[in-house]
């Protein structure tokens, strides 16, 4: 049955049953405010909000941005109500990778050997100026962006940045997973 098609060209009457106050037609032009009164919703948005409350992430702390990153798990900042308490040690945990810090050509390998063995879907935030960039370290031993490893989803400016500042690249990731952005993964499949 087609869903943009309202029940009376289909030939059935059963709202008017339901409701008979209400004309042929009338769920169907109010279909979001209907979702909205009632809480339906797709499987794909169900998953996705899962996805965005049970994140854990597995940190890849290298250099002083890594203490802000831990800050974040303290009870002034609050992580454990968006779920992500939990810090994982193993990446086959995880479905979020935090690269906070300097990575230096010799730590590209690990990285990446880390980033695969991660499970689908996953998520990567950059955190730093120098994960992001390279920052001040324009050298040749420092990789200048973490995306030439592995692709990133969110970048978190700063040196270092502040843990609310973390808090609010977590928060926009958990934003794109809802709104059904794929992984940056993904986007590098479709891109030619």
């Amino acid at each position: 049955m087609a869903v943009d098609k309202p029940l009376r060209d289909l030939g059935m009457n059963s709202e008017r049953l339901l409701w008979p106050s209400k004309g042929p037609g009338h769920f169907e032009t109010e279909v979001q405010d209907l979702e909205s009164k009632v809480g339906l919703s797709t499987l794909g948005k169900a998953v996705a909000w899962a996805h965005s409350k049970s994140m854990w992430p597995d940190t890849f702390g290298l250099a002083c941005c890594a203490m802000e990153m831990m800050a974040i798990v303290s009870a002034r900042y609050d992580i454990a109500r968006f779920g992500m308490e939990a810090f994982r040690s193993s990446p086959r945990q995880a479905d979020l990778l935090i690269v906070s810090g300097r990575v230096t050509h010799k730590m590209a390998a690990p990285l990446r050997q880390i980033y695969d063995q991660m499970l689908e879907p996953k998520w990567v935030i950059a955190m730093g100026a120098c994960a992001s960039s390279g920052g001040m370290f324009n050298n040749y031993t420092i990789l200048q962006s973490v995306d030439k490893i592995v692709p990133v989803d969110i970048y978190v400016p700063g040196c270092p940045p502040r843990p609310e500042q973390l808090m609010e690249g977590i928060i926009r990731l958990h934003e794109a997973v809802q709104a059904g952005v794929p992984p940056a993964y993904d986007l590098r499949r479709v891109a030619p």
